[in-house]
């Protein structure tokens, strides 16, 4: 199911941006295991399938109290899978939105769609992997404008020799800044693309400050032209591809895809709702290197390049950045180096990987356009990961 609904300035203040609400939490993890309550608030399913998985039920019964009294804020669901086999499911209410829109208070189930912002870049990046796979896109090295002919005019100087994997891994060399100018300020990249009557000449027409490939900053526009070369290089619009050749292999059924009033494309950068568990089914392609239910839907090369640290992030302390994924910096849980890769998205929304030790972790959650201390990934430092070292 998709949905088209006119835009409104407010709903962009909201958007896809990877400043507030995405920054790293310094919290060290805890080490000590607490001690089992003698009433469990976790059901005999929940603590027989933690068992089998080998975590812990005390640290996930601290943090469900934790997450359900606040100390952790407007958390809406965390999915925890082990060994690849989902162990742990649990929802909490709080205050949301529709991509902007304010939704009140909201009782949020397995049911519920929800925003996943900027995770949807990562879901735009999947389906040029999966172009690629088609043939429709020869490789993450072709020229930009070989998929936009009547753009010709701005295939000149550094421009001309952006590619796809350029577009990719956010090092266009583009004049774009959404994270330090708020979205109240026309200034800001994302708006000035989004009141534009066509987002891929506004994109393409920017100045062009440093070599393609050199500096990474964060850029929705560098999306918004891999999911304009998606729908040149197939006839479909991002959208439709996703659900055609993603989404129903994966047995999504429901979805949002919010499209700009003013062109009628989809928002490529921002703009999908999804179930959490349809989160996690995304999140298990690649945890699972491409396959689902014994059929290929992405090559296993191109999970592999996608979690490579193609490009540093601007602070070191903010990692790497692969094909539209995070590379977060390494820490140490309870003796232990912990790496893991993140699809991220404003709010709070995230699957965490890590490879090692077969865990896979989705949040959503509604801390739209605000860094909290208490986050996800303090969740994961306090109790999933020492729920299992």
């Amino acid at each position: 199911m998709k949905k088209n609904i006119g835009s409104i300035l407010l709903l962009f203040f909201l958007c896809c941006s990877c400043s507030s609400g995405d920054g790293m939490e310094d919290t060290e993890p805890s080490s000590q295991e607490p001690p089992v309550p003698k009433e469990s608030i976790l059901s005999d399913e929940e603590i027989e399938a933690l068992g089998n998985a080998g975590v812990k039920q005390s640290f996930i019964e601290n943090m469900v109290k934790a997450v359900s009294g606040q100390q952790y804020p407007n958390i809406h669901s965390i999915l925890i899978v082990k060994d690849k086999e989902l162990v742990f499911e649990r929802y909490f209410p709080g205050e949301d939105q529709d991509w902007g829109f304010n939704l009140g208070r909201v009782n949020h189930t397995e049911n519920t769609l929800h925003d996943v912002r900027s995770i949807s870049k990562s879901v735009v990046a999947a389906c040029v992997g999966i172009a690629i796979d088609k043939g429709l896109i020869e490789s993450v090295e072709q020229k930009i404008f070989d998929f936009f002919p009547e753009y010709n005019n701005f295939n000149i100087g550094l421009r001309s020799e952006i590619t796809i994997k350029d577009l990719l891994t956010m090092t266009p060399g583009m004049q774009w800044d959404e994270t330090t100018i708020p979205y109240t300020n026309p200034a800001n990249g994302e708006i000035q693309m989004t009141n534009s009557e066509d987002p891929v000449r506004f994109v393409l027409s920017v100045p062009i400050e440093s070599q393609p490939g050199d500096v990474f900053v964060y850029n929705g526009g560098a999306t918004q032209l891999l999911a304009a070369i998606v729908a040149n290089a197939s006839g479909m619009q991002v959208d439709q591809f996703a659900e055609e050749f993603l989404f129903t292999p994966l047995g999504i059924e429901n979805f949002v895809w919010h499209h700009y009033s003013k062109s009628g494309i989809p928002a490529a950068a921002s703009g999908l709702r999804l179930r959490s568990r349809d989160l996690m089914k995304f999140g298990l392609l690649y945890h699972n290197k491409g396959i689902w239910e014994g059929d290929r839907v992405l090559s296993e090369s191109w999970i592999e390049e996608s979690f490579e640290k193609h490009i540093d992030k601007p602070n070191q302390t903010n990692g790497f950045f692969g094909y539209h994924f995070h590379i977060h910096p390494s820490f140490n849980s309870n003796g232990k180096t912990i790496d893991h890769v993140a699809a991220v998205g404003n709010g709070d929304q995230r699957i965490y990987f890590n490879e090692e030790d077969d865990l896979m972790v989705v949040f959503t959650a509604g801390n739209y356009n605000q860094y909290i201390p208490n986050n996800s990934l303090a969740v994961m430092k306090n109790f999933i990961y020492p729920s299992f070292l």
